[in-house]
This record gives structure tokens, C-alpha cells and sequence, in this order.
């Protein structure tokens, strides 16, 4: 009876219980959840970082491997070339510098040549009507200068024009000027690097002396000889033979003067 009472009371008194937060329902949830996406997230991240480095290490090992690869290739294909002196490239065709070889069809249609010739001359023989008479130079040699210029229509066949200044003095302390004019053609041999024009010139020459001056025409025959130094300049030695004619109006006076001239010559090829 008595236990019943006290346990009504107990009843009928106890503080009620406080009724369920939403805090202590909703928050844990929540937490939880966060927490679980963020573990997910940072795992992702963390394989895909692993994954990246992992990546670049496989990819550089086989950079590595690629280029180890292309030098062995290479100095495997030395050692061939070299065992067999095979250089690669087709046979006949120079490596290196175009120049090691040389070859007469190096000349085609359309090359040309400018070339400059400063020199010497000396009288031969001066004739009068067929006679030998003294040439009244003196020192026996005078200074001649030269410029030609060559239009090649194929590797050896050339026609081309120049012009040229002679000067002689005489015993009388004179000088004597001729200037001839005129065409060029000739025919060129190769051999290697040095090569070999054989010209012939016709045209006109101005002859001046005091106040004599006459005009007249003159014949040229020439050879030279000239190295290839590179693609744009050859040097060589030339030597011609010239006859300038004086046909006066009484016939008496008429002199044909032969000349050789000796000239160092430098061509520009372009």
C-alpha cells in the first residue's frame, strides 16, 4: 500500500522529461554527413594526385628511354657509314661544301661574269706597209686596265663586250692612248676548279697622241687561266694579242701595231 504511494507520487511528481531538442536529432545527422563527403572528396583528390605524379614519373622514365634510343640509333648508323664508306647520300653528289667537286655543266644558260684585268703591254712588231719599223716606245712596256663583261649561253660558249685604256710613252717623253671598244666570244674548257676562256674581240679603238687623233678598229685574240676561289670569284693570268691598224688617208703613213698584253684578272660571277 505503502510502495504504492510513494510510487503514485513518484509518479504523480516527477519532473516531466524534457522533451527532444531538434538539435540532438538534426545536428549529428548533418555532421555526419559533411564529414562523410569531405573524407570522400579528399580521398579522391588524394589518388588523383598520387595517379598525376605517378603519371609524370612514367612519362619522363620514358622521355628517357626515347632519347637513349635515338643515340643509340645514330651511333649505330655512324659505325655502319663508317665500316662501309657509305655516306647516305645518293653517289656523285658532294656533302659539304658545293666546291669540293667541280664540274664544267656548273655553267648554264643566263650566268655572267664581270671581270676586272689591270696589266701590262709591250710592243712587238710595228709594221709600215709590210715593213718592220721601230715602235718609238720607250721603256718598251706600258700599262693597260680592262673591263669585260660574259653572258654564258651553256656550260662553255660565251659572247660578252669590253672596253680597255692603254698608255705607252715614246722617246719624245709622249704619251700615246688607245681605247678599244668592242664585242667578245670565245669558248671556255673546266677542269676541276680551274677553268680556261679562249676569246676573240673585235670593235672599235680611239688612238690619241699630242693632238693626233684617229679612229680605227682592232682585232683581240686571247687565253686565260683562272681558279675558282667560291661560287662568286675566280683569279687567273691572261694573255692576249692585239693588232691596232692605222689606215691614214695617204697610204705611205699606214702602220699596223701588234701589242701583247699580260693582266691579272679577277671575275665576279653572278
Amino acid at each position: 500500500m505503502l510502495g504504492g504511494s510513494v510510487g503514485g507520487l513518484y509518479k504523480r511528481f516527477r519532473p516531466p522529461a524534457a522533451p527532444p531538442s531538434a538539435e540532438l536529432y538534426s545536428y549529428p545527422t548533418l555532421t555526419g554527413k559533411y564529414i562523410l563527403k569531405k573524407a570522400v572528396i579528399v580521398g579522391i583528390l588524394t589518388k588523383g594526385v598520387i595517379l598525376m605524379r605517378k603519371a609524370r614519373i612514367f612519362l619522363v622514365l620514358l622521355g628517357l628511354c626515347w632519347l637513349s634510343g635515338q643515340g643509340m640509333v645514330l651511333h649505330a648508323q655512324e659505325q655502319d657509314d663508317d665500316e662501309n664508306g657509305d655516306s647516305g647520300y645518293p653517289e656523285g653528289v658532294p656533302i659539304g661544301s658545293d666546291w669540293d667537286e667541280y664540274v664544267s655543266d656548273l655553267y648554264s644558260r643566263g650566268d655572267q661574269t664581270l671581270i676586272i684585268s689591270p696589266g701590262v703591254n709591250f710592243p712587238i712588231i710595228f709594221l709600215n706597209n709590210g715593213k718592220k719599223i721601230p715602235h718609238q716606245i720607250d721603256p718598251p712596256v706600258g700599262g693597260v686596265l680592262s673591263l669585260a663583261y660574259t653572258y654564258f649561253f651553256g656550260a662553255h660558249y660565251f659572247l660578252g663586250g669590253g672596253v680597255a685604256f692603254y698608255f705607252d710613252h715614246t722617246l719624245g717623253q709622249n704619251t700615246v692612248f688607245l681605247i678599244p671598244i668592242g664585242l667578245r666570244t670565245g669558248w671556255q674548257f673546266v677542269f676541276h676548279r680551274f677553268e680556261f676562256p679562249l676569246d676573240i674581240s673585235g670593235g672599235v679603238v680611239f688612238h690619241r697622241y699630242l693632238n693626233y687623233s684617229y679612229t680605227g678598229f682592232f682585232l683581240k685574240a686571247g687565253a686565260s687561266a683562272y681558279f675558282r676561289f667560291n661560287p662568286d670569284w675566280s683569279f687567273g693570268l691572261c694573255a692576249d694579242w692585239n693588232w691596232f691598224p692605222q689606215r691614214p688617208d695617204e697610204e705611205r703613213k699606214n702602220i699596223d701595231a701588234n701589242m701583247v698584253g699580260l693582266t691579272l684578272s679577277a671575275r665576279y660571277h653572278f
